[in-house]
């Protein structure tokens, strides 16, 4: 079973620099709410972004994590506030 504190700290040993933000949305450990924040996220479109991020949790997504509801962000996104 993944807890939010599990998969805050895969993102942020796999994606240097990031800053991950994890929410369970349901109580039942499989159904998270993941805001993730990362330099590297620098000039790359959403669909990369979020491919960076299920890599990172390999696969996991799918099985002990049903869903995933990402947003993605570059520190300068996240500084004025684009979620778009």
């Amino acid at each position: 079973m993944f807890s939010p504190q599990k998969i805050q700290s895969i993102v942020e040993e796999a994606l240097p620099g990031s800053k991950a933000e994890v929410h369970d949305m349901t109580g039942t450990n499989d159904h998270f709410q993941v805001v993730v924040v990362c330099p590297e996220f620098e000039g790359k479109g959403m669909v990369t972004r979020h491919r960076m991020v299920y890599a990172a949790l390999g696969n996991a997504v799918g099985a002990e994590i049903h869903a995933l509801a990402l947003t993605t962000l570059t520190p300068t996104e996240a500084a004025g506030g684009n979620h778009g």
